[in-house]
């Protein structure tokens, strides 16, 4: 590939939710893995500006480990436990394009937070946005100019670059701290969950989404495998 992988794995402890008594939360911890036939990745031709993006991009719609393990997949709590928020300040994400490819390809962002949108490419960029609960928003982007974006509601949003049709990100507004992106091997962590029922939701940009019950104890670790297929 012309831009190494980049793997992302938000530490939910740092987006500030901190149970009355943290000694008692418990941990979700578990992976995500694609069942049924492999999903190879597409190769795309590039017919422009290869001095910097090459000749050929891989799609990136789903990547997956040689374990199977689903790289980018969102998860998060469906009924996330009463009074679950982040402390002021928000924490903002960085959504950089690097050999013209988002990096990382998927961020997420609490509701009322912001995205830094980063171009280190020597060349123009261009950020478009599809959304429908937050504004959509349409700029040009020349090299080391920041452009940062506040996102007011909840929604996950496809972005992508008009002068680079490959290009694709996502900017999930997250309406409560319990979100995670798994990394590349498919693995992620919840941090500090109270004990509890839960419903576990699992978001990938081109298999849909699934869901899965949980339950977890005071200060146990509940581990969970979760499969997607394309249907």
């Amino acid at each position: 590939m012309a831009v190494k992988q980049i793997s992302i794995l938000f530490c939910l402890a740092a987006w500030s939710f901190v149970p009355a008594s943290a000694s008692w939360g418990g941990t979700i911890k578990g992976v995500v893995r694609m069942s049924g036939g492999a999903a190879e990745q597409k190769k795309l031709a590039v017919t422009v500006d290869q001095y910097i993006c090459g000749k050929e991009k891989l799609t990136e719609d789903i990547v997956i480990s040689a374990d199977r393990g689903i790289r980018n997949a969102v998860i998060s709590l469906q009924n996330p436990p009463p009074g679950a928020k982040w402390d002021a300040p928000l924490p903002t994400a960085k959504l950089d394009q690097k050999e013209c490819l988002f990096v990382p390809r998927v961020v997420t962002v609490p509701v009322g937070g912001t995205v830094e949108f980063l171009n280190s490419d020597r060349l123009l960029h261009n950020l478009k946005s599809f959304s429908k609960a937050n504004s959509p928003f349409n700029k040009a982007q020349p090299k080391a100019r920041t452009i940062p974006v506040v996102f007011k509601e909840p929604e996950i949003i496809r972005v992508e670059c008009d002068l680079h049709s490959w290009m694709r990100a996502w900017v999930v507004v997250a309406p409560h701290p319990f979100y995670v992106v798994t990394n590349d091997q498919g693995g992620f962590t919840l941090d500090g969950v109270p004990a509890g029922k839960y419903t576990l939701q699992v978001w990938q940009e081109s298999l849909g989404t699934v869901t899965r019950d949980v339950t977890v104890g005071d200060r146990d670790v509940a581990t969970v495998t979760v499969e997607m297929g394309r249907k």
